[in-house]
């Protein structure tokens, strides 16, 4: 039969190896679902939830998008109130996306995902509109820069300063 001494060797190591496992399963990077993301598929919009962030279906799962380099008013944030022209930039988004296929497009110079675990990415729907201008330049969105420069950051600073300069969207008098 096994000796003590056995027994107390061989329930440490299933001690180490049960924990070693929970660390792993429990970690962020395990939890989180890195999607390759071709720029060739069209991806269907299933559901807008505020003027900055929609989900798609990606092998018949959810995925929650958000749009990089640009920022709506708030709208479902349970922490803050609804913004002004957040509704108004919400509704342009589901005019804008639902109904419709998009394809999206990473950055090299930002994560595939934000600290949320949705993708960041710029969208284009499948008539072409690139969403992420579109919202900026009308007045929906502000630039928006989360810590490092993305490539169309200069782009979308430009944009926003000349819907600003015009007073379109939520730069009108709506806000001010």
């Amino acid at each position: 039969m096994f000796s003590r001494n056995k027994i107390k060797i061989i329930s440490i190591s299933i001690i180490i190896i049960l924990s070693s496992l929970f660390a792993y399963i429990s970690h962020d990077s395990y939890k989180k679902k890195i999607h390759k993301i071709d720029s060739n598929i069209k991806y269907k919009v299933i559901k807008v939830v505020d003027g900055d962030t929609f989900d798609i279906s990606i092998n018949n799962q959810t995925v929650k998008v958000r749009l990089l380099g640009v920022d709506t008013p708030e709208t479902v944030d349970p922490r803050k109130t609804v913004q002004c022209f957040g509704k108004e930039a919400s509704d342009k988004a589901k005019e804008l996306l639902i109904g419709h296929f998009v394809t999206l497009k990473t950055d090299p110079t930002q994560s595939i995902t934000d600290k949320y675990d949705r993708l960041l990415v710029y969208v284009y729907r499948d008539d072409g509109l690139f969403i992420n201008k579109y919202l900026v330049e009308n007045g929906y969105a502000h630039e928006y820069t989360y810590n490092i420069p993305y490539q169309k950051m200069d782009e979308f600073k430009g944009l926003e300063r000349w819907a600003r300069d015009n007073k379109v969207g939520l730069w009108g008098n709506l806000c001010g």
